[in-house]
């Protein structure tokens, strides 16, 4: 148990400091570098923390953490602004309603999810993540990220899942554009097979992507003629979600 409660303890460190170096954590604790960078090394190959993509040095909390937040997200201010305008836009529409978060540049995490009441349905659970270039909620937060953001993602190789996926820049920077200019984005199976969404994103009041709401559908229900209807839904409830967390 020593090594679980050294583990867990570590983890509060990089989650109260992040980022924050293993020469820092040493000093902390007055443990061997070595046993700092192990214990660093297994939290990271289980997905709890990650290199800081600027300074790889440094480490700080990664999607695995986000996957369990929704428990204690219940009592944010993001949550609590979502819960009900997700409820009114599933039964708008009848689909499922995901509220998802991005973990920096790494993915989308799902926090929250209405359920439609089709016994054919799509399915993501709690904590499950996502490519941000292959997703409708993943392009709804790219839109509105610095160029250089978006650049940055691109060098690093963008995984093709499907025969839409957008794979390379300038593909990928026409989707942002389209995205920008209809206030919400659109996946008909760029990531997983047979499953659509339609989703935008809910912007802090700098502008800053905060997180995304998404219709989502298997395929044999999505019907290109409503798309500019359910983009305006879903655009509309990611703008009340804003407004319900600024308090107005």
């Amino acid at each position: 148990m020593k090594s679980v409660t050294r583990s867990l303890r570590i983890l509060e460190a990089v989650a109260q400091h992040q980022p924050v170096t293993v020469g820092e954590l040493t000093k902390l604790f007055g443990l061997p570098k070595s046993t700092v960078q192990r214990t660093l090394v297994t939290l990271s190959e289980a997905g709890w923390l990650r290199a800081n993509r600027k300074d790889t040095t440094r480490w700080e909390i990664g999607a695995r953490v986000l996957a369990v937040r929704p428990a204690a997200l219940q009592g944010s201010s993001l949550f609590a602004a979502a819960r009900e305008p997700m409820i009114r836009l599933r039964d708008a529409v009848n689909e499922t309603i995901h509220l998802s978060v991005p973990d920096a540049l790494q993915c989308m995490v799902v926090v929250d999810r209405v359920d439609c009441t089709h016994a054919v349905r799509t399915f993501h659970a709690i904590g499950d993540t996502s490519p941000l270039h292959a997703t409708a909620t993943g392009r709804a937060v790219l839109a509105y990220l610095p160029r250089a953001d978006v650049d940055e993602l691109v060098a690093r190789g963008l995984e093709r899942f499907g025969e839409a996926t957008p794979t390379d820049a300038g593909q990928l920077h026409a989707e942002l554009e389209r995205v920008r200019a209809d206030g919400w984005s659109v996946n008909r199976n760029q990531h997983r097979p047979d499953v659509c969404a339609v989703a935008a994103a809910i912007l802090g009041e700098d502008g800053v992507p905060l997180a995304t709401v998404a219709i989502s559908m298997p395929d044999s229900r999505y019907d290109a003629s409503r798309l500019s209807e359910l983009g305006g839904l879903v655009a509309d409830t990611a703008a009340e979600i804003g407004v319900r967390r600024h308090g107005g």
